[in-house]
Formats: structure tokens, sequence, C-alpha cells
């Protein structure tokens, strides 16, 4: 939390102002004329642009409001409106910080999934193509009913395929780690390559196509894009409010209850957890199902999000997913990590991302900096551990 803070105040400090256009919508019912330099009123149309000194809106109630010209404000007849610009900070403009926590939303709801398999001391390779697979089938599904489907179908329908194609692989991912007795990271490495195959070939063999969309809107901006306004700007909260819910759910899954316990347990000492009688395959299972159903559920929100699913959906995800979790406190020894430890984690990197591009820094250097993050975290990690070894 303390990094999140100094970053924002960072990039609040040094990130510098815009210019940021905004719109005010006249009443049908008022009056407005355009003012010369002289004083006279003509109707719209009647002045050239450059005689205009100011535009003078009258309500129907009787309230004037004036518009300089010299103040970059701007009357439109055609869109009865008035435009105008002012100056923001890059950083802290509303419509920035909504960006930032979307797109830490779809990292963050993967990353929560993603602490729980490092918690056990393993490693989920394949979250990126699960979620590009699970979008691309969901799209498929949704592409399939009609444009005037209700809501709660549509949510229905893309909610059951996002969260069974993820689960599914995630089954499999936990299935063939116990079933197996291979590394997680050999096992998702593969499914990383097989997923992300399947999601390029598939709507190429039934679409023809790399990407697919034509979803009902009821999906689109009846729910998971659903505007709600906020002064001049209009913020889309369902990504986040989505994140919270996991987080809360992923905080109370791993901290109160036996499975959670459980989690701890293995990570700490599987061996010490095997003797003690807890059914380590099973929950390894479960585990990495749960964490293929939560990238199913980031998928869907994408879906939702953008309107389309493309094959290259999730590329490279796992990079950042990864990193979240470790830069949030999860230990790669395994045996510790926290679920809001992952949403913070992922709202570090958004900053990263975010912070790059109001510097104005080449973002070919973004992969380079999120790997230097993760080693320091585990740097960090494994200082810490040290120290508290010696101490104890």
């Amino acid at each position: 939390m303390l990094v999140i803070i100094l970053m924002m105040a960072a990039l609040t400090i040094f990130g510098g102002d815009k210019d940021k256009p905004f719109r005010i919508d006249v009443d049908p019912a008022a009056d407005v004329v355009l003012v010369d330099s002289a004083g006279d009123t003509f109707a719209p149309g009647q002045l050239a642009l450059p005689d205009v000194v100011s535009y003078r809106v009258t309500g129907p109630e009787g309230a004037t409001d004036v518009y300089a010209r010299a103040d970059g404000f701007r009357y439109d007849s055609a869109q009865n409106a008035v435009f105008g610009r002012r100056t923001v900070n890059k950083f802290l403009d509303i419509e920035n910080l909504v960006l930032v926590a979307k797109d830490a939303s779809f990292i963050a709801i993967m990353a929560v999934g993603m602490t729980a398999v490092i918690i056990l001391a393993g490693i989920d390779l394949s979250v990126g193509s699960v979620y590009g697979l699970s979008a691309i089938v969901g799209a498929m599904a949704l592409t399939s009913l009609p444009p005037d489907t209700s809501g709660f179908v549509a949510v229905v329908v893309g909610l059951t395929v996002c969260l069974s194609v993820g689960g599914a692989c995630g089954l499999a991912n936990g299935a063939m780690t116990v079933g197996l007795k291979v590394h997680p990271f050999v096992i998702t490495l593969g499914m990383l390559a097989a997923m992300r195959g399947l999601a390029t070939v598939l709507p190429q063999r039934f679409f023809n196509t790399q990407s697919i969309g034509g979803f009902p809107e009821s999906f689109t901006r009846g729910f998971f894009k659903l505007g709600l306004p906020l002064g001049d700007t209009t913020i889309y909260p369902v990504p986040v409010v989505i994140m919270i819910v996991v987080a809360v759910a992923g905080w109370f899954v791993l901290s109160r209850t036996v499975i959670g316990r459980r989690v701890f347990a293995i990570g700490g000492n599987e061996t010490a957890a095997t003797y003690a009688g807890i059914p380590v395959g099973r929950v390894k299972i479960i585990v990495y199902t749960v964490t293929g159903m939560l990238a199913g559920l980031s998928g869907c929100i994408y879906l939702g999000y953008l309107g389309a699913a493309e094959t290259s959906a999730g590329s490279a995800y796992e990079l950042q997913v990864i990193a979240a979790s470790v830069i949030g406190g999860a230990s790669l020894m395994g045996g510790r990590g926290t679920a809001v430890g992952a949403v913070l984690g992922a709202i570090v990197i958004q900053l990263i991302n975010n912070g790059m591009i109001i510097l104005n820094i080449n973002q070919s250097y973004n992969e380079i900096v999120m790997g230097a993050a993760i080693i320091v975290a585990v740097v960090i990690d494994q200082t810490k551990q040290r120290l508290g070894a010696r101490r104890g």
C-alpha cells in the first residue's frame, strides 16, 4: 500500500498536466447568441468565427451563461452544445484513474487464483492462454444468440461457457500435476502452448477470422460495460466491482476456511501436511481448477467490456499475473500470500504501465521493467526469510 501511495504521488508530481476537452449540452429551449467585440449579438451562423468574442446562453428560466472564445470555448449549433478545454493533471484525471482500475481488474482477478497456487508452492504458466481460450469459446457462444437476447440470458450464457472452459483447463492442470507427479511448471508450460494454439485455430476453423464480435447489446453495454455518469465523464465500474468481490471472496477462503488453512499447510511443508491427513492431491486439483475458473471469469469480463475476442487475447498475461502475486507478497517458496496483496500487486503493475505512458517512456521497455520488478520482489522476499531465520 505504501508503494502504491508513493507511486501515485510521484506520478501526480512528475506526470505534468494536459488539456482535456469537455462538452456542455445546451437546453433545447435555451436562447444562444454570438457576441462580437462591439457587444452586438447575432444568431448562430450569422457571424464569422474569427469575429466571435463569446457565446451567450440564456436558459428558459432566464439564467445566462457566457462562454468566451478566448478561453477556448466553441459553440456547435449542429450538436447544440458548447465545447471547451480545461487543464487537468495527467494522472489524477478521473478517466485515467478509472482506466488504471479497470486494467488492473483483469489481472487482479487471475492473480487471486495464482496467489493460492503459489502458496501451494506451485505455479501456473497457462493463465494467459486459458484466459484467451475462454474468451474465444465464450465469444463463439455469444455470437449464436439473437441480438435482442435479454441481459440475464446473455450474461448467464457468457459466464457459464467461460467459467466452464477455464475450469476444465484448470482441472486438467491440477489432475496432470497430481496424477502424473510432474512439476506444475512443465504441465502448465505445455498447457500454455496447447491452449494458445486452440485459441488461434478455433476462430480460423469456424469463422475464418482472428476476431469474433457481434454480441447482444445486453451483454456489453447492458451489463459488463454499463456506464455511469460522473460529472462530464462516464465510468464503467463493473470490472472493478467484480475484482473487489473476488478479492473479498479470496481473502475469506484463504484466511477463514478449512481449505484455506490446508493450502497454507501444504505450501509450508507438503510432507508434514500429508502425514497430518490433509488430502494434498485433492486440494491441489481444487486450487488449480478455481484458478482456471478465475481466468475464465476475467476472459468473460474482457468480452463484455470490449465487445469482441481476438486470438491474441491474454498473450503474455502470465507474466503480469505472476508479477502481481509476487509483488503482492506471495512467496515463490510457498506458504505465504494474500488475496488482497494480489490485488494491490496488480494495481502496482498497472501504475507502472500507466506511469510509462504518462512519462512518455517507450512501451518496448514494459516487459523489461516487469521482469525487473519480479526479480526485486523475489530478492526482497528471500532476504526477509533469511533475516527471519537468523533472528529465530
